[in-house]
């Protein structure tokens, strides 16, 4: 074999390897590329949900402060005027508190959306049951109506687990469960 078909015999086995290094670095570049673009959705997932599941909470807490704040003065006897601004505010606090919900709904995933659904429905219950007493007791003239209270306090009782069900489910959808353990405890 002559010197020149050498020459070019190595140039092209050295195109050869030098496109085949190539292809296997852009292939090792794009699996990285692609790694860290689905670590970068996992987290941003995980973001949202942790924002989503934290305003449902607060919506939660603030709309059992609005109903627990109308028994308060149902059982201050205060008057129709207290009793209207109690209603309107556990209103605002629901409505707050079901555009919440149905953010969970959207963020996911299926076990999240379904306890967010069962404490949304018991919430509803409660928030309903406030409004009842206090229409009655706009009608009656006083706030002190002992089936009404005892009504009031069945719709906490009912919706406690289901806050704790809920905050199991958003900790294991976050995978923080395993750091924080599954007991918790709600007011």
């Amino acid at each position: 074999m002559d010197a020149s078909v050498a020459a070019i015999l190595g140039a092209a086995i050295g195109a050869v390897g030098g496109v085949g290094g190539g292809l296997l670095t852009l292939s090792t570049q794009l699996r990285s590329l692609d790694a860290q673009h689905r670590a970068e959705e996992k987290r941003w997932l995980a973001d949202l949900r942790r924002e989503t599941y934290t305003g449902f909470v607060t919506c939660a807490k603030q709309l059992s402060n609005a109903v627990w704040k109308a028994s308060d003065l149902l059982h201050a006897e205060g008057g129709v005027e207290d009793w209207e601004s109690a209603r309107c505010s556990v209103h605002d606090a629901w409505t707050q508190f079901s555009a919440a919900s149905a953010a969970v709904t959207m963020a996911g995933p299926h076990a999240v959306a379904a306890a967010a659904e069962d404490l949304r429905e018991a919430l509803r219950q409660w928030e309903l049951l406030t409004g009842t007493w206090i229409r009655a007791a706009i009608q009656q003239g006083t706030g002190r109506l002992a089936e009404h209270d005892r009504q009031f306090m069945a719709g906490f009782e009912a919706k406690k687990p289901l806050e704790v069900a809920f905050q199991v489910a958003a900790r294991r959808a976050l995978l923080t469960s395993a750091r924080w353990g599954d007991s918790v405890r709600t007011s």
